[in-house]
């Protein structure tokens, strides 16, 4: 018992003293960290006082940097202040200087001024003094004599500029025709066609006179049938083995032209052979004109024609002026007239086009009242031509032209006309229309001469003009018109000018 108790109280000290050394242990190792934790903060301490001194004095370095610069720009400003301010000054003194200068120009001006005026003054009367003495001399007035000198100076210069005048004149008509007369050489030179005329076929050869009973028919039904299919009068008289036929309209004469040499070949003559035989031969003729009118138009090389416009051009090769075939007439002035312009510098595609329609208008002259130039510019405007191609047909017959291609297309249209052998009309007939021209125009009071130019084209009548003044000349015009159209048949138109001259003649000695 004793002994547990020993041994119990043993183990009780025993865990007592453990107890108390651990505690003491823990107590004295407790102080050994708070002892480095002071260490520690002491040595951080140090650190960061060090810092914040190493902080102040940079602060301090960049104070004292931005001080300095201050101190540089502002010592900077001050400077250029005091060399503006210097300037200012600078130039306040030389405004001082011109603002004296300038008052004083000022009235060196005034005295000049005054010397001026008092000069002119003095002039002035030695100048009116002097027109005083020149009056007293001669005679006249200041006005008289400036209007005197002015007559004669006027007179003097229209007379040189007259002379002057003449001599360009004369000077550019001689170049002029020397140049014109080149060109057309040239043209024509170029130019290579047939000269030969041609006549319209009105007649019809039969191989014997039987064969008009034939075609006159029972009680003349054939004849009536022939002309109600054609539109073309069909004359049988005394000729021999011949018909003739007559019409205004030279495609429906040659369709009856045609028709008639296949009945007699044929040799069946009625009036239902007869009817589908025009109608057939319309139809040929119609073919064989479109295929000429595009051949020629192919030949020539012309672009912007319709098939009304190749079926037209191409009726004009059974069409004749004067004996001269139309559409060969056509083809020569497209060729000069495009010629020409090259030779100029107009407009060749222009000129050759207004050359080739110039007569479209005779296609369809029989068919529609008026002059065939205006009817032909009227053909190309409605089929969509330029304006410049129809101003060319228009005034092909022209005196005045509004450009150059118009003029050269008349200038064509003339020289072709002209040519040797182009066209004929016997001698006679020729003299009887001239005469009977000429003996209308001179039939009217007033009027001194009468003459028939241009073929027959134009006839000018000279009129006194004592007995006949503008008004009446215009009136005297359309008389003259009125009488021609209703006494003389002609083709195409007559060109009438009436010309009221009065002249002044003085002779200088």
């Amino acid at each position: 018992m004793d002994a547990i108790v020993l041994i119990f109280l043993s183990a009780l000290s025993g865990l007592i003293i453990g107890t108390i050394v651990t505690i003491l242990l823990r107590m004295l190792l407790n102080h050994r960290r708070s002892g480095l934790a002071l260490d520690e903060a002491s040595e951080i301490l140090k650190g960061a006082e060090e810092e914040k001194r190493l902080m102040i004095l940079q602060a301090q370095e960049e104070v004292i940097g931005i001080r300095s610069e201050m101190e540089n720009e502002l010592r900077s400003r001050r400077l250029d202040l005091q060399r503006i301010e210097q300037r200012v000054s600078n130039k306040e003194d030389n405004v001082d200087r011109r603002s004296s200068n300038l008052d004083r120009k000022d009235k060196e001006l005034s005295r000049r001024a005054e010397e001026i005026s008092s000069e002119e003054e003095r002039i002035k009367d030695i100048e009116q003094k002097a027109l005083n003495d020149l009056e007293e001399l001669s005679g006249l007035s200041v006005s008289e004599a400036s209007e005197e000198i002015m007559t004669r100076t006027e007179e003097m210069i229209q007379h040189d500029l007259a002379v002057r005048y003449k001599e360009i004149e004369d000077r550019i008509s001689e170049e002029s025709n020397d140049k014109a007369i080149e060109m057309i050489s040239s043209a024509i030179q170029r130019l290579s066609s047939d000269v030969v005329s041609e006549q319209t076929l009105t007649t019809v050869p039969l191989p014997n006179d039987e064969m008009k009973g034939r075609l006159i028919g029972r009680e003349g039904r054939n004849i009536r049938a022939i002309e109600k299919a054609t539109g073309v009068d069909l004359i049988i008289d005394d000729t021999p083995e011949s018909v003739t036929l007559s019409c205004f309209d030279p495609v429906r004469k040659e369709v009856a032209r045609l028709s008639i040499a296949k009945l007699v070949l044929d040799g069946r003559i009625q009036p239902a052979r007869i009817e589908e035989v025009v109608l057939k031969t319309e139809k040929e003729l119609m073919e064989n004109i479109r295929k000429l009118g595009q051949d020629t138009i192919l030949d020539l090389g012309l672009r912007g024609l319709n098939r009304e416009l190749t079926r037209l051009m191409g009726s004009l090769n059974y069409r004749y002026s004067y004996g001269q075939n139309v559409l060969k007439h056509s083809i020569e002035v497209a060729y000069l007239a495009s010629t020409l312009a090259c030779e100029i510098g107009a407009d060749p595609k222009v000129s050759m086009m207004g050359g080739f329609l110039h007569d479209i208008g005779k296609s369809l002259s029989h068919e529609i009242q008026g002059p065939h130039a205006q009817i032909g510019a009227d053909i190309a405007s409605k089929n969509r031509i330029g304006q410049t191609v129809c101003a060319c047909i228009r005034e092909h017959h022209d005196d005045e032209h509004s450009t150059a291609e118009s003029f050269l297309v008349a200038a064509a249209d003339a020289i072709s006309a002209a040519r040797p052998g182009s066209r004929k009309d016997t001698v006679e007939n020729y003299v009887q229309r001239m005469e009977a021209l000429e003996a209308i125009g001179a039939g009217f009071d007033g009027v001194e001469k009468c003459f028939a130019i241009q073929a027959g084209r134009e006839i000018r009548v000279m009129v006194e003009p004592e007995k006949i003044d503008d008004a009446e000349a215009a009136v005297l015009a359309n008389q003259i018109v009125k009488e021609i159209e209703e006494k003389l048949a002609y083709p195409g138109q007559i060109q009438v000018t009436v010309v009221r001259e009065k002249r002044s003649v003085e002779y200088a000695s």
